[in-house]
């Protein structure tokens, strides 16, 4: 996600371009609620800001928390002001939870502010401990190598399965479901620190088998489909990033089995998309004075 801000030649306007462009006389007028909040917040006027993405949103990856990072980030360096990576994560959160009322947890924009695996602990008075994920150069390239991650489409708006789950936490058996994929972040850090990538696959399945007990539309008889195919071929686990219903797959699968999970993917409409974790987070990349 990249986020460039300029002054715009007609003072007394706002214009924000994305998939579409807006071009306002009042920051109210504004139809995308996060531009809309951000810019309240830091009361400009006589501006353009620009968002070109990699992906498009509504596909589990994280997008609007990612733009919503990044515009508090290029905003608060537009305006001379520094922000630290806490700050970002806390700033996007206020935005998307507090403000816009969405039913979402504080992941993703904490995970786009640090950049870097790591684990995330959500803390009972609202603090937040980002604790890295210590693996050496030969663990972390050979992970990079035998994830795999395909686009399975249906786009769609995380909000609905995400309350519906929240709703469904009520329940003893869902709240168990969740207490167990909780003490498998910690045995996923354990092993990725040891270098068992075989048992990261493992663990990955666990997980997806307990996230689907949680909310009706978090799967489909088609992400079965590709699931059961890519285990079938050799892949050790998944999941399906995001709330659930489409989006992108993510597997691991030994170098081996990348042509067959490829082909098999293809023929059932899934498209191979091919990335590297970033290790980075949030960043500025040019100011112009």
């Amino acid at each position: 996600m990249y986020i460039s801000t300029h002054e715009v030649f007609e003072r007394d306007k706002i214009r924000c371009k994305y998939s579409q462009t807006e071009t306002v006389s009042d920051v109210n007028e504004l139809n995308h609620p996060i531009p809309k909040t951000v810019l309240k917040d830091f009361n400009l006027n006589g501006i353009e800001v620009s968002s070109i993405a990699d992906i498009p949103g509504g596909t589990g990856m994280g997008s609007s928390s990612s733009f919503t990072v990044g515009l508090l980030h290029n905003l608060s360096a537009y305006t001379n002001k520094t922000v630290s990576k806490e700050g970002l994560g806390a700033g996007a959160c206020r935005i998307e939870i507090d403000l816009l009322q969405e039913p979402i947890g504080k992941q993703d924009q904490y995970a786009a502010a640090y950049g870097g695996l790591n684990v995330i602990e959500f803390n009972s008075d609202g603090t937040v401990k980002i604790d890295p994920v210590l693996i050496n150069l030969k663990t972390r390239d050979t992970l990079n190598r035998n994830l795999k991650l395909y686009y399975i489409g249906n786009q769609r708006s995380a909000s609905k399965i995400l309350a519906e789950q929240n709703k469904n936490t009520a329940q003893t058996d869902k709240f168990q479901a969740l207490e167990k994929m909780v003490d498998l972040v910690y045995k996923l850090k354990e092993v990725l620190t040891l270098g068992d990538l075989n048992a990261f696959g493992d663990i990955l399945h666990e997980n997806w088998l307990l996230k689907q007990s949680l909310a009706k539309g978090i799967t489909t008889p088609r992400i079965n489909t590709l699931y059961d195919a890519a285990m079938n071929i050799g892949a050790r686990g998944g999941k399906l990033l995001g709330a659930g219903g489409g989006g992108f797959m993510l597997f691991y699968a030994n170098a081996d089995k990348h042509e067959s999970l490829d082909d098999a993917m293809i023929s059932l409409g899934a498209s191979p998309f091919k990335f590297r974790m970033e290790e980075e987070g949030s960043k500025i990349i040019h100011i112009e004075s």
